[in-house]
Order: structure tokens, then sequence, then C-alpha cells
């Protein structure tokens, strides 16, 4: 079959290298990557779908206090709200970077820890592409399963993360020093958020077999829409 279509969020400034390896990603595992950002007309229906990495989620919609010294994108916000409240009813396979991760969690009335480093004094400030920080992994999670190991080394560039989890929403990863790093859903097929960025892990089989299951996933949705005769107008 075709290549499943899989829409990636972004800024509108994301740098060219950014978009590289997102894009890269999703292609080398058989999948149609779909740049989508504010600026940019939005697709009638999706077979996937990846919220990706960026700037901080606006305060007030997971009920945070507001934040002076940081960026944000209330246009982008705005953009992948709509897109998780559109597509997660289609039970579209979504995945979760970083940002996206903490955005499936606010969407499904989770909460947010404003800046780990605030809230947790003494922790290691940690800001690399490359995979320096341990997670431990829940076994028998749906993530356990995809990754195939209980435990692995990933990046960190972030400052926020998920805390109170959503409605229907497992914490199933978590780093050495407790902050979460993993979700999933109970109600949902694919729907998963992990803290570190695997498009930045190319060499990294664990991080590669999680992009290649949301292809597969993204594969499957797309066979199951045609078979039952779902029109990108009915989307």
């Amino acid at each position: 079959m075709s290549r499943p279509l899989i829409g990636i969020t972004t800024s509108d400034q994301k740098s060219h290298l950014a978009w590289w390896f997102d894009w890269f990603a999703v292609w080398r595992h058989g999948g149609k990557p779909l740049r989508l950002s504010p600026s940019r007309p939005q697709p009638e229906s999706l077979d996937g779908l990846i919220i990706g990495g960026g700037d901080d989620i606006q305060a007030h919609l997971y009920g945070g206090e507001v934040q002076l010294d940081v960026r944000l994108d209330p246009a982008r916000d705005e953009l992948e709200l709509a897109l998780l409240e559109r597509f997660i009813p289609l039970n579209t396979p979504v995945l979760g970077i970083c940002r996206g991760a903490q955005l499936i969690n606010v969407h499904l009335g989770g909460t947010l820890d404003p800046d780990i480093y605030t809230t947790h004094e003494g922790l290691k400030r940690r800001r690399t592409v490359l995979p320096r920080k341990t997670v431990d992994i829940v076994g028998a999670s749906k993530l356990h399963r995809l990754l195939g190991v209980t435990w692995c080394r990933v990046n960190s560039l972030h400052h926020q993360a998920v805390y109170g989890a959503g409605r229907g929403i497992e914490i199933v990863a978590r780093d050495r020093d407790g902050l979460v790093q993993g979700i999933e859903s109970r109600e949902h097929e694919f729907l998963i958020g992990v803290q570190w960025h695997p498009e930045w892990l190319l060499f990294n089989r664990p991080q590669q077999r999680l992009i290649r299951a949301l292809v597969t996933a993204s594969k499957r949705h797309a066979k199951r829409r045609s078979k039952n005769g779902y029109l990108k107008a009915d989307i």
C-alpha cells in the first residue's frame, strides 16, 4: 500500500535542520511526513499524527502559574489542541514528543510541572540531543512492548514535564530523578507521549522502533478507514 500520511506539528519558525530530522524519522520507516503549523493549510484527513517538540505550553491551559521568562506559541497551542480534538476520537495513532507529550496530557485534563529546575531543588541541568539521561519503563506497558527494553538512555531538551495524569492516561516511564518521561492512554490503541526526542537518535534501535511502530499503526488505521469506506470528506 502507499505510505500512510503522518502529520507532524511544528512552529512556523522551526529550523530546517530540526524539520529534516522529523521528516527523515517518519520517511525512513515508510511514512509520508506532512508538516503542520499554524500558517499552513490543514489536511482533510491523516493516517497518523505526531505532536512535536517546541515552546512552552500556556499556563492557563493546565491551571498553572504564568512564567514570565519563557517562549510561548499560542497559535500552535490552538492548532494542536484542535488536531487532538479531531483525531483522537477517530482512534488515529498519535505520538507526542517532548512538548507533544505534555500537550496530550493537558488536552485530557492533566497538569504540568511548569519548571522542573524550580520545583526540584538541586536537579542537575541537562540540555543535550545526546542520550545522557536514563529512563526506566514500566513492564507490560505499551511503551515497554514497543521499545523492547525496560530502561533506555535518552536525550533531554525540556524544562517542563507531565505532573498530574489526564483522563485515561498512565505514567509509564520516569527518569532516575523521578520525573515523568513517558505516558500512554489506556483507552486508545496508540496514544503515547515521550518526554525525549527519538527523532534525533538516528542509530538508537529502541527509539527507532517507536517511530516504526507509529508508522505501522498508521498503516493499519489507513487500511481500516479504506475498508470501512471512510472518505476524506467524512473526516
